[in-house]
């Protein structure tokens, strides 16, 4: 069997050809950039969670913090886990009972065993992080959700 030898200028070569292309495109496959237009959310901290909230799953935590941080965009979008029937007015109310006078906020611990509650909340913290305005993030809300049951809030005229 003849052995063929490429000369030290040509294996350079062939290697650079071989592996650019692969690294090149391994590089769009990393999350480490974000897209330009995308918003840092604004998020409570941790320790200011009840220690139930504290021990929940991620997303659940995530929706906490943010409802804390961000109560006018969720107070901007309805729920539709039929939670009007125990009084709830917005998304944020599955987090928030009322945020007293001092400052202290009671919490409301209906979203730690709701999906629908903290899907909602949770496709609020996307879109706000898109840069989508208030009125695009409840039509898209309302488009998305109003299939699983009663709007807590009037239709949006």
């Amino acid at each position: 069997m003849k052995t063929i030898h490429f000369s030290p200028k040509l294996r350079w070569l062939v290697l650079f050809w071989l592996v650019f292309p692969l690294l090149t495109g391994l590089t769009g496959c990393s999350n480490s950039t974000k897209n330009s237009s995308a918003q840092a959310l604004k998020m409570a901290p941790m320790d200011q969670m009840p220690a139930a909230v504290q021990k929940a799953p991620t997303n659940v935590r995530e929706a906490y913090q943010f409802a804390v941080a961000n109560p006018d965009a969720l107070k901007n979008v309805p729920c539709y886990c039929g939670c009007g029937a125990v009084g709830h007015t917005s998304n944020d109310s599955c987090y928030v009972k009322v945020v007293k006078s001092s400052g202290e906020i009671v919490f409301d611990t209906h979203a730690l065993g709701c999906g629908i509650c903290v899907d909602i909340a949770q496709d609020v913290m996307k879109y706000t992080s898109q840069g989508k305005n208030p009125q695009e993030i409840r039509t898209a809300i309302d488009q998305t959700f109003s299939q699983y049951g009663p709007s807590n809030m009037a239709p949006v005229k």
